[in-house]
């Protein structure tokens, strides 16, 4: 018969046992993805990366994806999941590095992306040049089909990425942004095929601003006075140069809504560079 004492030992080794397994659990990489790590100025950065089997030899479509801020590029996964409306092209979520906010936040206690062209050493855009080498080196990326989109302070990397590294993508996606603040990020703009997505009640990028970007966007890209319908919610603005613009308007606030990965994949597949 065993004696308190060693019931009690048992069940600590069993507790214990179980809480290991529930943490590794925790820990487990979403199916077919693999953890990136890579030091960027001395910084160890990391993030999650799904890729297809045939990218080893078959060029493929690459789509980055940036969490907002308090966010992380698990979180990503599971609220983007470009890799479920996308399979065929490699999806790379990166985790940011504590940041000051733009509009919440401002002592930098949670992880984001730089503002500004400049900001932070430019860490996040040396970042992305790091993490695109190191895909092509791994992964045969397809250079003409190359795409960024985020959500909030994701949303306004994206634009930033655009601004700065324009030339590599064939098309961009944000959320709840607002385009890049500076006046020489906007001077950096190049026409470019871009989609919009905005809450209508969104009480944090407040719906006004976005407006007035997505108004930006659609004149350095030429497009048309009117929009025509292009799926549900959606209205794309023709451009003459090849650079549409589309808009997806929903009736709610900041949040990501599921309706947005699957029509940000219809965008991406409709273009290439």
């Amino acid at each position: 018969m065993k004696t308190p004492r060693r019931r009690w030992v048992c069940s600590f080794a069993l507790l214990t046992l179980l809480f290991i397994n529930s943490a590794r659990s925790a820990e487990a990489l979403p199916e077919g993805f693999q953890k990136l790590e890579i030091e960027v100025g001395g910084v160890k950065r990391e993030g999650l990366v799904y890729a297809p089997a045939s990218a080893k030899a078959k060029a493929a479509p690459l789509v980055f994806v940036w969490h907002g801020h308090g966010g992380t590029g698990r979180g990503a996964v599971r609220s983007f999941g470009m890799n479920q409306h996308w399979p065929e092209a490699i999806s790379v979520y990166m985790s940011g590095l504590n940041t000051p906010g733009r509009l919440t936040d401002p002592e930098g206690k949670k992880p984001g992306w730089q503002g500004r062209v400049g900001d932070q050493g430019d860490r996040d855009l040396k970042l992305f040049d790091a993490v695109l080498a190191k895909l092509k080196q791994d992964f045969k990326v397809d250079p003409k089909r190359i795409y960024s989109t985020g959500h909030s302070n994701g949303g306004g990397f994206t634009y930033l990425l655009w601004a700065a590294r324009g030339d590599v993508f064939a098309a961009v996606a944000p959320s709840a942004a607002a385009s890049a603040r500076t006046e020489k990020a906007s001077e950096m703009l190049k026409p470019k095929p871009a989609m919009h997505l905005a809450g209508e009640k969104d009480p944090l990028v407040k719906y006004e601003w976005q407006k007035l970007a997505m108004a930006a966007v659609r004149k350095l890209n030429g497009c048309e006075a009117e929009g025509k319908p292009w799926d549900k919610q959606c209205l794309i603005y023709e451009s003459k140069t090849g650079t549409p613009f589309v808009s997806f308007i929903h009736p709610g606030g900041h949040e990501f809504v599921k309706e947005a990965p699957p029509l940000i994949v219809k965008f991406f597949k409709q273009h290439s560079q």
